[in-house]
Parts: C-alpha cells; structure tokens; sequence
C-alpha cells in the first residue's frame, strides 16, 4: 500500500503548484533569460503533420501544465484526435511555456495568474487575458490532534508546514492571516519547505501536524494518513476578505494572434467552456481522461477533481477577480506582477 502512494505521490508532483505557484524562479526579477529546454510532453502532443484548420484557416497552437489548468481541457483534447482543430502541447513547468509566448511560438497558453502580468509587462502589453481556467487549489490540512480549529484565528500559536516561500502560495496564505487578525510572523510558526512532497511527509510523520497544501497533494496526504482532514479551504476565506476570488490560472493569448485570427479564438473559446462543463459535470469519465493524457493518475484525479476549483470565466467578472488578486499580490512584492499593476489592456472584457 505505502508503495502505491508513493507512486501516486510522484504522479502528484507534475500538477506543481504548477497549479498555486508554477511560476519562473522569480518571475517579477526582470531576468528575460529564455529557458532552453521547451520541448512539449510527447504524450499530449498532436500529430501537427496535417492537422484541420479552424473556421478561419488558423491552427492554434496552445500551450498548457501538466495540473489543473489542463484537466479543464481534457475534453477537447480528446475531441481534438478527430478535429484536429489545435495543436496542444504540455509541459511540466510554467517557465518552459515563458520562451514559447516571448518568441512568439505559442498562440495561447494557460499559466499562472501572475506570470501572466510579469509576462503583459516582458512582452509589452503583447498578451490578453482571456479567461480565469482555475480558482484557488490551497487548503489547510490537519490531524485531528492539532486542536480545535474553528477559524483561521484558531492558528495563532500553531506551527504551520507549507511550500513557495517568497512566491504566491506566501503571500496568498499571509493575506489571509492578517485579515483574520493573525500576525503571519508573531503569531504563528511557519515553517516552509522546499517542496510539497516534503509537507505531506511531514503531515504522515506528526500527530498534530498543520499544513498548506495544493491539490492533488492534499488528495494524496489524506490517502497516507486517515487521520488527515481539510480543515480551511483558502479559496473560501479569500473570498470571505471582500467577495472576490482567489486566482490561480489564467488563459492568456498573443495578440497578434487575436488580432488576425479572432474566429479561431472564439471558437477556441466556445470549445474550452464547454470543455470545463464537462470535466465539472463528469468527475468520473473526465478522470479517466486525465489518467488517459497522463497528467495524474486516474484514482489520484477522481478524488482531486472536485477539490481543484476549474472553472470557465470571463469578462467583468474575470476582470475583478483577477485584479484584486494581483493587487494582493503587488502590496506583498511588487516584482511578484512585474513590478506594476497590469493596465486595462491586459484584460479582454467583450462577451
């Protein structure tokens, strides 16, 4: 059994908070090095040799992680072997999409939230944000010896396992501490590993553990240890702050390419909400899916799934949830955006 969770556990690691905090080392550094290494995942590229254009003549080539931010996809790229509509490629890590949209070699792409300011800023105001594909992934998980924990307050004095120091799972868990009275740095012990596989060790060895923790790895923690439970979900105590949602991805395409193919966008759009209305609607099936692109393992994505906030928005409302996000973002490091706030520009409001 340990064996099979490791195995899960590994699988886990593609979704990288790739899903909470996948970004370039330091994203807002002004570093404009172009990683090397941007070759797609093999399993999920389509046969580019003849592919179907779009209704405008267009093939677009779409870039995506390996994590949330493509389960939402899974039905059209499944659907895609037959239409040949797109050619999809994935990859492991944000930093590997940053070449493809800086070289102009990607049409759209889905990435974090906040990448795609320090990009809107690298590229100048060369990208539009399409739509929010992703809300928060992060929950607090306890044992059920860590006491009662009614309210976030019910964490002063606790020590609270976590990863991405100095990045976004930081400074969204900070925020939330501070608007709930809690001092991130007096009132609680944090304590910050490098990586999410080193917390859910940390949650199997302790009997009064805490932690923060993504999806899947929350899914797989709790499969090590039954005595686990979700305790907060921070998704809904950002939302509890002043209404607005936590972000976690967001699809983001050239403009160049909404320029000249605007058909081939709209339809990319039209196939990916109803894409998510599926893998919302169809936990079991669009598992498999997931399984079947290898992006986690199938019994890993069943339980995930409803946990992973994938969701399909646009306009106004993707508007100002992403902004308050990215404000949030910019008070605790400005280099987290690109070191300033992204203009009207950024966002594609049109229905």
């Amino acid at each position: 059994m340990k064996k099979f969770l490791a195995i899960l556990l590994a699988l886990a690691m593609t979704l990288s908070l790739a899903a909470c905090g996948s970004e370039t080392e330091n994203p807002g550094s002004g570093d404009n090095t172009v990683p090397e290494n941007n070759a797609p995942d093999d399993s999920v590229q389509d046969d580019a040799s003849a592919p179907e254009a779009a209704e405008d003549g267009y093939v677009l080539n779409i870039a995506s992680l390996k994590g949330p931010t493509t389960m939402g996809m899974v039905k059209m790229m499944k659907d895609n072997a037959d239409t040949q509509k797109y050619n999809f490629s994935m990859f492991g890590a944000a930093d590997e999409i940053v070449g493809l949209i800086t070289k102009g070699e990607t049409d759209i792409a889905n990435i974090p939230c906040n990448l795609a300011a320090v990009l809107y800023q690298k590229t100048q105001k060369g990208l539009t944000v399409l739509d929010i594909n992703t809300l928060g992934v992060l929950y607090v998980l306890a044992s059920s010896d860590s006491g009662d924990l009614a309210t976030v307050a019910d964490l002063k004095g606790k020590t609270v396992y976590s990863t991405g120091k100095g990045t976004t799972p930081e400074y969204v868990f900070n925020y939330i501490l501070r608007s709930n009275g809690v001092d991130p740095e007096a009132d609680v012990n944090i304590e910050y590993l490098s990586e999410a596989t080193e917390v859910a060790a940390k949650m199997s060895e302790s009997a009064d553990a805490i932690a923060v923790l993504p999806q899947p790895y929350v899914t797989v923690a709790m499969n090590q240890n039954e005595n686990l439970k979700i305790v907060f979900d921070l998704t809904e105590e950002w939302e509890k702050i002043d209404g607005s949602q936590l972000v976690t991805g967001v699809t983001v395409v050239r403009n160049e390419v909404l320029e000249q193919h605007p058909e081939a966008v709209e339809q990319f759009l039209s196939d990916y909400s109803a894409s998510v209305e599926y893998v919302t609607a169809n936990t079991d099936d669009a598992a498999a899916l997931v399984g079947e692109f290898d992006i986690v393992a199938e019994p890993v994505a069943k339980k995930a799934l409803p946990y992973c906030n994938i969701v399909f928005m646009t306009g106004d409302d993707m508007k100002t949830n992403v902004s308050a996000y990215l404000k949030v973002l910019y008070d605790s490091d400005p280099t987290s955006v690109g070191g300033e706030l992204p203009d009207e520009q950024f966002y594609r409001t049109e229905e």
